[in-house]
């Protein structure tokens, strides 16, 4: 088990399968209008972003967005190993589904799972489950990302899926996070993957008649992007719910915001919004959001 690799299984749908195009698409996304417009370099400048907000859709839509958050994480401080939350999305596994041996592999090269880390996480409502992550793409698609940044730096990560998100369960993984972190020597970055509204005939979630689809998904998204900016975790939770906001990755956005709070940071920061929309105009469109917390 220890030495179990898990393979990409998005390569090639979310993001390009083969090493070269997939950093040409990466550095596009950093270049683009929608991106930082420059590549990332890693700094040490301080405060260290202790918390991102990443979108996890295929890279031609939201990788521009994501790359927001990469820049503001390489310029600030990239840490030594990552707590990657993200919803999930197949049904599979337990309710709070971690990995804590191991290796993810993508066509950047393989990344360890952190067993330390890991060890310490697998405590309360985190149980240890493999096949919550086996289909999942939420967190794999961080990893490139992180990869492309980081360039020959080391670094490890520690995957955590959440099937269940409402607020008290987001509580208590945002308390075994903090406390598990603040017993590390190395630095940690916790990343929450979520997209924003999912809004349209595809999704079910109409916007009010004479209103352009994706001006509906950035209004709903204005209300939690409010929440997580004022850094309320409850807050955010209860928004998304009382507005039928269709975001997909609320519960590990709520859990990261949790313990970053209780790790001293005090800033939420929106670095950029957009949505796939602007890459394809149709009935339907997804919201992305890229913000930091510092």
């Amino acid at each position: 088990m220890a030495n179990r690799v898990r393979n990409a299984v998005v390569a090639g749908q979310f993001y390009p399968g083969n090493e070269g195009h997939l950093r040409q698409l990466i550095e596009e996304c950093f270049l683009s209008q929608r991106g930082p417009g420059k590549l990332p370099t890693i700094t040490q400048k301080t405060p260290r972003i202790l918390g991102l907000v990443v979108p996890h859709a295929g890279y031609v839509f939201s990788g521009a967005i994501a790359s927001h958050s990469y820049h503001k994480l390489a310029s600030h401080g990239f840490a030594e190993t990552f707590i990657i939350l993200g919803p999930n999305h197949t049904g599979m596994g337990s309710g709070i589904s971690i990995m804590t041996k191991g290796a993810w592999k993508t066509p950047l090269g393989t990344v360890a799972v952190n067993t330390s880390l890991g060890t310490m996480l697998q405590t309360g409502i985190i149980d240890s489950d493999d096949q919550a992550h086996a289909y999942e793409h939420s967190i794999e698609v961080q990893l490139p990302f992180l990869q492309y940044c980081a360039k020959d730096r080391s670094f490890d990560f520690v995957p955590i899926c959440m099937m269940m998100q409402d607020s008290q369960t987001a509580s208590e993984v945002g308390e075994i996070l903090a406390a598990a972190i603040r017993k590390m020597k190395q630095t940690v970055t916790i990343i929450a993957s979520s997209d924003f509204s999912h809004a349209g005939f595809n999704y079910r979630s109409m916007p009010p008649e004479g209103m352009r689809v994706d001006k509906y998904a950035e209004r709903q998204d204005r209300l939690a992007i409010e929440k997580i900016l004022a850094m309320d975790p409850a807050g955010l939770v209860q928004t998304v719910e009382d507005h039928d906001i269709t975001m997909c990755g609320y519960g590990p956005v709520a859990a990261m915001l949790t313990a970053v709070k209780k790790l001293g940071a005090t800033k939420a920061e929106l670095l950029k919004y957009g949505t796939s929309y602007e890459v394809h105009p149709n009935s339907s469109c997804v919201g992305y959001g890229a913000l930091a917390v510092s």
